[in-house]
């Protein structure tokens, strides 16, 4: 099991030098562009464009495609957001470590009929299967070691009904042992945003990606926020902080081609591909949902 600093994405296996050398840029690839941890906060952006055209795809689903803040060098700058109330919703995670086959977001849906179907975080590049943190899908785990340099946690499929839905949880505001007995599926990611709400600052060689990553807000709405786009992700935080619905408890979900997010509400389809990543996939020209090994399927309640 590899093992990162404190939420810095390093690469401590032993192997050959050209092994390594290939392994490396594979990883840049195949994991979008994580990032290092660094003590200087990203400075606020605040949002001035007034956005209340949310679209109402479905009970619980809200939709919205906006202009970033800032431009981005390449593409159409846009941020395609899912506010999700998770009491309306039913989370469930889905991994081709028990289903023995890898599937885009778009065949994970039409398998199991879901609504929603977007990536549940990064995942190794040696197996292509196995998350890069704990992982646990009832009683599969696809990934059973605990990280201790990963300090978010999505949660969700609470065993006490009357528990929220989904939860994103900062593990440096609470105790894991706390948590990992409350919910069936966990998943866990780097921090973007605390449970204060102050920013966690990255630093990566100016190194912009396509990316996805959840939130929640202070009436604990979910998040999801999606650009195809690249960004640094103290852009990213930046855009985060600015909205005025106070987000915080952000994690970092997927960068580069891999990001995906699929929504299928009655007459809604919404397909949304991510393709950019600094220096090992500089290009805006994929098109094409990657089969994911662990993704989040979310269905509307009836």
């Amino acid at each position: 099991m590899q093992r990162f600093p404190s939420e810095i994405p390093t690469f401590g296996r032993t192997m050959k030098n050209t092994h390594l050398i290939i392994y490396l840029f594979s990883v840049l690839l195949i994991n979008g562009c994580t990032t290092d941890k660094t003590s200087q906060t990203p400075k606020k952006t605040v949002i001035t464009k007034k956005y209340d055209t949310w679209t109402l795809l479905g009970k619980g689903v809200e939709y919205i495609e906006m202009d970033a803040p800032v431009k981005s060098f390449l593409g159409d700058s846009k941020l395609s957001i899912l506010r999700l109330q998770p009491e309306l919703l039913e989370f469930s995670m889905y991994n081709a470590s028990q289903y023995k086959r890898k599937l885009t977001v778009k065949q994970w849906a039409d398998t199991f009929d879901l609504n929603i179907v977007l990536n549940a975080g990064m995942y190794e590049l040696m197996d292509g299967l196995t998350h890069r943190g704990f992982s646990r899908n009832g009683n599969h785990y696809n990934n059973k070691e605990f990280n201790p340099d990963y300090n978010s946690m999505i949660a969700f499929s609470p065993k006490d009904p009357s528990k929220r839905a989904f939860d994103i949880h900062d593990l440096q505001c609470e105790r894991w042992d706390d948590i990992k007995s409350l919910y069936t599926c966990y998943a866990q990611g780097m921090r973007m945003i605390d449970c204060n709400g102050e920013s966690i600052g990255w630093n990566k060689r100016n190194q912009s990606c396509s990316m996805l990553v959840a939130a929640k807000d202070r009436q604990g709405r979910i998040w999801f926020i999606f650009t195809r786009s690249p960004y640094p992700q103290n852009e990213m935080i930046r855009f985060m902080k600015g909205f005025k619905e106070d987000l915080r408890n952000a994690i970092y979900l997927e960068g580069g081609p891999e990001t995906s997010l699929f929504v299928a509400i009655g007459e809604h389809r919404i397909e949304k591909v991510g393709s950019y990543v600094s220096d090992t996939y500089p290009k805006d020209t994929n098109v094409d949902f990657w089969p994911l090994p662990n993704v989040i399927g979310i269905k509307i309640k009836e």
